[in-house]
């Protein structure tokens, strides 16, 4: 066992196992997964119910199923991690450390068995340390005075005789004999050998052991004094010639020169008894049972001094042999007045064979260093092992030293109940704009680098996006920038620089509620552990109590203060309770990740992202990409055709109208503008750079490339405009005229990174631009726009799809109204879309001009649409 004291180990505190009662882990887990699947029925039971879609709905029962196996599964898996733990650091000898053994279940029985384990390999380091140390200091001596005599016959000092030699053989022999001893005692205290029992005379015992004792240094005499003189014992001869060599060794050693040591011995009511005595400082009653620990040196003791004492076990061998007869031996106070110290053996009749002492779990003092003792492990400072989610996520996405900052749960909560008070189903606005900004802010707060360029530019083109909810009352464009802003926050925090660094950031917000259960969990426990949480909860709950009652009592007290309330609070009808509900818990928990995906984001981009793999030979890349530009050209030629051919020429070749034409084949253009980008990425990093000619050939191909990929853009427009002109414009099609003038931009920064030979900067350039371009077509009002352009068209062509405006946003209805005056009676009302008046939460800048341009009207505006005009004009 290792030699520095070590406390059994609790790298983390204890967890509270809710399912602790039960006795078999498979109970448990039937449990488990019972009360999941139980959760989510009911939730998703609730949810369906209530009118709840499922974009919120399943996500939500998915995060609360989870969340419910997460408390339950407290602590089922903590005494295997502190087996992992403990395993460890008994490799590095190590035996100290103990698992928990609170659990019932099999868990709970390896746990016991584990530490039992520990306990018996503790005894096992324990007693082969002993032993070494034992043959150490036995064998000491007599190598000693072989070292020495071999010495003096190699130095001439004496002469070579077959008499010395006979005598260096006795003593070799004799060094033999007592390692053989050292063993078999060894298995005495094993229990594997009985001591060897006879009946020994004391009086020759005891003169033999003083004849062999010889100290150079110390030049003592002995008195040894019997009573009776044919005092007889029974004991194992050669171990109580052991214990007596060590007790007289260590009173001569610390007798000074020339004194006597006492030495009596006499027979007892139940035994025997050995009083030694010696002349020497002595030993302090307080230390005296230190005297026998092994490596137990007190100064004065068995080594102590500085003229070459002992490794501190002769008094420990002594204590092992005596106990092992079943005797005892201590130091007592000597005569008033007398010096030095008294020893005291007493030992029985018919000794009673035991066993060596139990081992404790603690070690003695580590020896000083002139004595000698085995290696002892290096400190351990290894941790818990890692939690299944750090083992699952990997070098992916480690946890690098997380606080548990409590104000972002909170945060995250507050933006929960926000969203549950402020949104009203399937309605963006003023309230939907609050929402956004508490939780931008949150996330905001939470992330690790909040002065880098890239996250400032992408919040504050997130907080543009977000005012698309409180400027345009049309849900389409609203959601669309809500997404692209999530996307772009995403990419922000986990700073992304290339494009499957987006994606597997879009990936891994959803992937962070995952992740982040770990640093949830420290963070609640934190909250109640602090003594604090409890005090929260009582004043949350008290204080909501109080303001519902006697809010209560004051709406139906007065009118006024029921108008108030009536606009503050939203209606909290069972359908809307559950819908705000799932809202808060969804809103909640989105944000939560957000702020964990901030804190603690993941390596999005692979480390060799970017570097070049040139091919060896430039055809290797080249032919392709020369291919695939005169592919281009056929396709640019066939343009030019149909541009000067027109309408006629299209008509006699293809069969189809000229607005037929110019629809057909338009995504397969968008799709090969798409893939020309990959093409001019792939030849990008195939094509070498190292020559001149080589820099020459790339930045001419890929340019020329880059330019009829312009042109597929442009044939793109071409015939999207010529197929407004003949059908009008929808949303669709001016996302879709959105869309390609953004690649258009795009090709056009590919073009300029290959004249620089620089393009890290390329995919943030697109997400920023692609981002922007729909925050521009949100401020460019695109209801009131599509309105405004097939107004024009009607009055160009006399067709309009009635309809189709009738199902735009609030955003129309001020461009509609004013051209009433130029269309027929009746038709303005009919091609009015229906603006809500819900409130102010749902309340954003289009609605508002909306709904003054209708209180502008004359009152019966809304009362002349009748159904005949629908059928009349609704067909076109």
């Amino acid at each position: 066992m290792s030699d520095r004291v070590s406390d059994p180990v609790r790298e983390v505190a204890p967890q509270p196992e809710p399912l602790a009662p039960f006795r078999s882990v498979k109970l448990k887990l039937g449990l488990l997964v019972a009360a999941s699947v139980a959760v989510a029925a009911v939730i998703g039971t609730i949810g369906a119910g209530g009118g709840v879609a499922p974009w919120l709905a399943i996500p939500v029962t998915i995060a609360l199923a989870l969340g419910v196996t997460q408390l339950l599964a407290v602590g089922m898996t903590a005494p295997l991690r502190e087996m992992t733990l403990a395993t460890r650091r008994m490799a590095t000898g190590d035996y100290s450390i103990r698992v928990t053994e609170t659990a019932r279940d099999e868990v709970g029985d390896l746990a016991r068995a584990f530490n039992t384990m520990a306990a018996d390999l503790a005894s096992v380091d324990q007693q082969r340390r002993e032993l070494v140390a034992t043959v150490a200091h036995e064998v000491r001596t007599p190598l000693t005075a072989l070292s020495l005599r071999l010495e003096n016959l190699a130095d001439g000092v004496e002469p070579v005789t077959p008499e010395a030699l006979d005598a260096l053989l006795a003593q070799t022999r004799r060094l033999g004999g007592l390692v053989a001893d050292l063993l078999d005692l060894s298995r005495v205290q094993a229990g594997l050998r009985p001591l060897d029992l006879a009946e020994v005379p004391v009086l020759g015992l005891l003169t033999e052991v003083v004849a062999e004792l010889t100290l150079p240094s110390r030049a003592v005499q002995h008195s040894i004094e019997v009573r009776p003189g044919d005092l007889t014992v029974r004991a194992d001869p050669a171990r109580l010639r052991q214990l007596l060599t060590n007790v007289l060794e260590n009173a001569a050693r610390h007798s000074p020169t020339d004194a006597v040591v006492s030495v009596r011995a006499e027979a007892t009511a139940n035994g025997w008894r050995l009083t030694v005595s010696d002349r020497g400082p002595g030993i302090a009653p307080e230390d005296r049972e230190r005297a026998f620990e092994r490596f137990g040196t007190l100064g004065r003791l068995d080594g102590g001094r500085s003229d070459g004492g002992g490794t501190g076990l002769g008094l420990a061998i002594a204590r092992w042999v005596a106990e092992l007869h079943g005797g005892s031996i201590r130091f007592v106070d000597p005569p008033a007045g007398a010096p030095g110290a008294r020893l005291l053996l007493e030992m029985p009749a018919e000794p009673s064979v035991t066993k060596e002492r139990p081992v404790p779990h603690t070690v003695a003092p580590t020896p000083p260093p002139s004595t000698l003792s085995l290696p002892t492990a290096p400190p351990v400072t290894e941790r818990m092992p890692p939690p299944a989610m750090d083992v699952l996520f990997g070098a992916f996405w480690p946890e690098r030293e997380l606080p548990a900052r409590r104000f972002i749960m909170v945060a995250a909560i507050g933006c929960g109940v926000l969203a549950a008070l402020l949104v009203a189903p399937q309605i963006l606005g003023l309230g939907a704009w609050m929402v956004l900004a508490a939780c931008g802010a949150t996330v905001f707060y939470a992330a690790r680098d909040r002065r880098d360029p890239f996250m400032l530019g992408s919040a504050a083109l997130c907080a543009l996006l977000a005012s698309v909810s409180v400027l345009r009352d049309a849900e389409w464009i609203g959601v669309l920038c809500l997404l692209a802003g999530a996307a772009l926050l995403a990419a922000a925090v986990t700073h992304a620089r290339t494009l499957p660094g987006f994606v597997v950031a879009a990936i891994s917000w959803p992937l962070a509620g995952l992740r982040g259960l770990p640093w949830l969990g420290r963070v609640a426990t934190g909250v109640t552990r602090s003594g604090r949480g409890p005090a929260v909860v009582r004043t949350a709950v008290l204080s909501a109590a109080g303001v519902l009652v006697f809010g209560a009592l004051f709406a139906s007290a007065d009118a006024l203060v029921a108008h108030w309330v009536d606009m503050v609070l939203p209606d909290w009808n069972s359908d809307s309770l559950v819908w705000r509900t799932f809202t808060a818990v969804f809103v909640g928990g989105v944000v939560l990740a957000a702020s964990y995906l901030a804190m603690n984001p993941p390596a999005v981009d692979r480390p060799n992202a970017g570097i070049r793999r040139p091919a060896r030979r430039r055809f290797e890349w080249l032919v392709p990409v020369v291919l695939i530009g005169t592919v281009f050209v056929v396709f640019l030629l066939a343009q030019v055709a149909e541009v000067f051919g027109g309408d006629g020429y299209v008509r006699h070749t293809t069969g189809l109208t000229y607005s037929e034409y110019a629809h057909q084949g338009f995504w397969q253009l968008v799709v090969s503008t798409l893939l020309t980008l990959a093409v001019v990425s792939a030849a990008n990093h195939k094509a070498s750079v190292e020559t001149v000619a080589d820099r020459r050939w790339l930045r001419g191909v890929l340019g020329v490339l880059c330019v009829l990929a312009l042109v597929v853009v442009w044939s793109a427009l071409h015939r999207m405009s010529v197929y407004d002109a003949a059908y009008g414009f929808t949303r669709t099609r001016l996302l879709v005229w959105v869309f390609e003038g953004w690649l258009g931009l795009v090709i056009l920064g590919v073009g300029v990174a290959g004249v620089r030979l620089r393009g890290g900067w390329l995919p943030r350039f697109a997400l920023l631009t692609g981002a922007a371009a729909l925050a521009g077509l949100a401020l460019l009002n695109p209801d009131a726009w599509i309105a405004q352009h097939n107004l024009d068209r009607y009055q160009a062509s006399g067709k309009l799809d009635w309809v189709y405006l009738q199902g735009l946003s609030a955003d129309a209805v001020p461009v509609i109204l004013e051209a009433a005056p130029t269309l027929p009676e009746g038709v303005a009302a009919c091609a009015v879309p229906d603006v809500d008046r819900t409130g102010w939460r749902a309340w954003s800048w289009g609605q508002h001009q909306a709904t003054s341009a209708l209180d502008a009207q004359p009152t019966d505006l809304g009362h002349v649409c009748t159904s005949r005009i629908l059928v009349m004009l609704g067909g076109n």
